[in-house]
């Protein structure tokens, strides 16, 4: 802003004491100082404001007007309310040096000046930042990308001293601005994440504000720039696989301008979202057609020839991958037909980066696809991590989820689960079809778990699916027999159906409601009909060794 214009305002109560021909220098800061040598908090451009502490007698006007004027200091205003009058000697020191000198009245706190500086430099800078946002974005539209987020963070650091970082809905590390400093810690971004991913789900409106260890952050959300909340039916769609924005201030002090600003920031990022996500088309693409060779029962050449073709997308400059690992994913909301195929495959895509790696560009080895409400992920694993055991270098289901459980939680608390299920290493096409099915197997074990996320390993397995063959038959039978006897016979007598309604209960993972809907029978029948199964058969369909026992029994019958 200029000079000219604070003269202009009333409300500060300035009075030109010298220098009227400089009236059109720009103010770029504002400082409050009573130092003999202020130079060092000092760098150009400032308005400084004084109440005269420093001046003990005439002579001490002289030093302390030419230090400001070698930092570069715009103007300089003396307050009346200690001396009354400014001294002479400090305006014809100012005149001497070509310094802008106003007289402040006794009436005017210097904090009043302060803030009316820093609301009208910030609303300019914003202004001009809003611009070279503006530009930035129409280029990135029309063209390459334009360097990703940290440009854009760098921006607000750099034009409005503000630090901020992009984050995954997982906590995640994406981006920050270089004005940020270091990195924020792991758990801080973790926290970060699950306050949003809470105060979306509670429909709190953007930007959400959270004070964490005594600093304030405000949250806003990154949403593709093919969708508002309105195109979404439900919030939840697109909850797990929305980014965020976290700017260390707190923005419900802001004016409108600003908000804005910060709003078009989103969207500038959410371009840089959307070039990613095409980039992963070729992957997804052939993730889907080796999902289908496998699902439909191709031959295994006709298999091995396709993974020939994805080992060079999938691990570039390496060859082809001698081992592959099956991860299949399910996203469910109790109640409600929320499609979660979709989410359930960016937020695998998310799961499975490193947690330690930052960067929008991440997945470049990892194939998900999604069939229905699953997400089923091709890990390969290069030739160096298939000369060890598998268990020791593959991907571990004990640890997929240890660092974003917590978030995660936070945004499917009330009426939301995903489960995983991880199969062992396979070391050519034959094994795919097996270690598809024993990846859903494992899912459907973590799904009997208490929690909002769960996952389980092709270890868990090992006591009981993968060993059912090597099961004497008569202990198989006498198992069966002890379990679904009472039940089927019930049904001959009652034809209550009881076999098929626990067979769909355990395919439900066990919910109430979805079961109901695919039986297409109210909820309190439903609980009567497995009331009447755990009364039968002494057992606790709440329990998971109770459910797995079933689970087994019926896979064996």
């Amino acid at each position: 802003m200029r000079l000219r214009a604070l003269l202009d305002t009333d409300a500060l109560g300035l009075k030109l004491l010298g220098g009227e021909e400089e009236l059109e220098r720009t103010v770029r800061g504002v400082m409050t100082t009573d130092l003999r040598d202020p130079s060092r908090y000092l760098s150009g451009g400032e308005l400084v404001l004084t109440g005269l502490a420093w001046r003990h007698d005439a002579e001490d006007s002289e030093p302390f007007v030419r230090i400001l004027v070698q930092q570069g200091v715009t103007a300089l205003a003396a307050g009346e309310a200690e001396l009354g009058d400014v001294p002479d000697d400090l305006v014809t020191a100012c005149a001497r040096h070509r310094l802008p000198l106003f007289a402040v009245h006794e009436s005017v706190a210097f904090a009043t000046i302060t803030e009316h500086v820093v609301r009208q430099v910030s609303g300019e800078r914003a202004g001009d930042l809003a611009a070279v946002v503006d530009r930035h974005r129409r280029m990135m539209t029309s063209g390459p990308a334009g360097g990703g987020p940290d440009v854009v963070l760098d921006l607000l650091g750099s034009d409005l001293d503000l630090r901020a970082w992009v984050l995954a809905p997982t906590g995640r590390l994406i981006a920050g601005s270089k004005a940020a400093g270091p990195a924020l810690p792991a758990e801080t971004c973790g926290r970060l994440a699950a306050e949003h991913l809470t105060a979306t789900r509670t429909g709190r409106r953007a930007p959400h504000r959270v004070l964490l260890d005594g600093t304030t952050y405000s949250l806003f959300p990154i949403r593709s720039t093919g969708r508002s909340p309105q195109t979404a039916r439900d919030a939840r769609e697109t909850l797990l696989s929305d980014w965020l924005l976290s700017v260390e201030a707190d923005a419900g002090d802001w004016a409108e301008e600003r908000l804005d600003l910060l709003h078009g920031v989103t969207q500038l990022i959410a371009v840089e979202r959307d070039r990613r996500d095409a980039a992963r088309t070729v992957r997804r693409r052939l993730a889907q057609e080796v999902l289908e060779l496998v699902q439909t029962g191709a031959a295994p050449a006709e298999i091995a020839a396709r993974l020939r073709v994805a080992a060079p997308v999938l691990l570039p400059g390496l060859g082809a991958a001698p081992h592959w690992q099956v991860i299949v994913a399910r996203v469910d909301w109790d109640g409600d037909e929320i499609e979660g195929g979709p989410v359930a495959q960016a937020l695998l895509e998310e799961i499975l980066v490193d947690p330690l790696a930052a960067g929008p560009e991440h997945s470049d080895r990892i194939a998900v696809a999604h069939t229905g409400d699953e997400a089923i992920a091709l890990v390969p694993l290069p030739a160096v991590a298939a000369e060890h055991d598998d268990s020791e270098t593959g991907v571990l289901a004990d640890v997929l989820l240890e660092s974003v459980r917590d978030p995660l939680t936070a945004g499917l608390d009330g009426d939301g689960h995903l489960t995983l299920g991880v199969s062992a290493a396979v070391h050519s096409a034959e094994g795919l079809r097996g270690a598809l099915e024993e990846a859903r197997h494992a899912r459907r074990v973590a799904a009997a778990r208490p929690g909002r996320v769960c996952a389980a390993g092709h270890q868990e397995l090992a006591s009981h699916v993968l060993l059912l063959p090597f099961v004497p038959d008569d202990v198989r039978r006498a198992f069966t027999a002890r379990l679904l006897d009472p039940l089927r016979d019930y049904d001959r007598r009652h034809r209550a159906e009881l076999i098929p309604t626990l067979e769909a209960f355990l395919d439900c993972d066990g919910s109430w409601t979805r079961c109901a809907g695919r039986l297409h029978l109210h909820v309190n029948t439903l609980r009567y009909r497995v009331g009447r199964i755990e009364q039968l058969t002494g057992r606790d369909l709440s329990r998971l060794e109770d459910k797995l026992d079933f689970f087994l029994a019926l896979r064996m019958s």
